[in-house]
């Protein structure tokens, strides 16, 4: 019999003494225009929802630079970090422990955010990284060479097609057709500049698509140096047909991006938490 109440004890205070759970945000980034830099921290298994037996200290590289008890409501800070508080005092007892602290004492590095209540405790680490400014130039270059390309390519087609329709088949007809199909090769480009600017690093669909643009390509190419040859040209159907599939291309990669993008933007990657609202996890991001 005692041994059944021995387990039935050590039951009850495994259970009391079992781990905190915490909603995990890997990396936060932070930019030069950010005033405030927000830690998260958030526990998702909080049981007495009491402020008064909440303990939380955050750490960084393992220094401790911020503490609250709230048995007796003192708080400890760093003389290095003298901004940092709790984003929300009163939303302690709900589980958010998120640290807030200026941007100019906020060192990038690694932070653990460690949080007891009562005989129950755990911890949660997030890095603070620097988000270069280059990643936004060079995608800001890649859209101005992307309008750019296009506006040639446009003024291209635009004038080969004026030349092309004339009558007869002349030089002038040829170099029209030249001008339609010889320039397209820019949509190759274009393309591949498209998807990389939507994605990080490029799915297998891309590569997809953009094979099958530079099969269509190959193809008008082809259709193009047999009208060249043969008069009156035999074969512009090849050249159409080869323009068609770049095309398809074309819409299809906007429908890829469309769609992807659409479900990026639900279910943000990981690292990119800084994008989040502050009211989804209290203090995920930056502001």
């Amino acid at each position: 019999m005692w041994l059944l109440a021995a387990w039935v004890l050590l039951s009850a205070v495994g259970a009391g003494s079992a781990q905190l759970i915490f909603s995990v945000t890997d990396v936060v980034e932070r930019t030069d225009c950010n005033k405030t830099v927000i830690l998260p921290c958030y526990v998702t298994n909080l049981k007495e929802n009491n402020a008064n037996v909440m303990f939380v200290t955050w750490k960084k590289q393992g220094k401790i630079i911020f503490s609250f008890d709230g048995a007796r409501r003192e708080f400890f800070r760093d003389p290095a970090v003298p901004s940092a508080n709790l984003v929300s005092q009163a939303d302690l007892p709900k589980g958010f422990a998120s640290l807030m602290l200026n941007s100019a004492e906020a060192d990038v590095g690694n932070y653990s955010c460690e949080v007891t209540e009562s005989n129950r405790e755990g911890e949660t680490r997030v890095e603070l990284r620097n988000q270069s400014a280059l990643k936004y130039e060079i995608a800001s270059q890649k859209k101005i060479g992307i309008l750019v390309a296009g506006f040639i390519f446009t003024v291209a087609a635009v004038v080969g097609t004026i030349l092309f329709v004339q009558d007869g088949y002349t030089a002038q007809n040829q170099a029209g057709l030249a001008l339609i199909v010889v320039p397209a090769v820019i949509l190759v480009p274009l393309q591949y500049f498209m998807f990389g600017i939507v994605f990080e690093s490029l799915p297998q669909a891309t590569f997809a698509l953009i094979g099958l643009q530079i099969l269509g390509y190959i193809i008008a190419v082809v259709g193009f140096a047999l009208c060249v040859s043969a008069c009156p040209p035999l074969h512009g159907s090849v050249v159409i047909a080869g323009l068609a599939i770049m095309a398809i291309a074309d819409l299809l990669s906007l429908a890829y991006v469309f769609i992807m993008g659409s479900r990026m933007k639900d279910h943000p990657r990981p690292g990119k938490a800084v994008e989040e609202p502050l009211n989804d996890a209290k203090g995920v991001m930056l502001e």
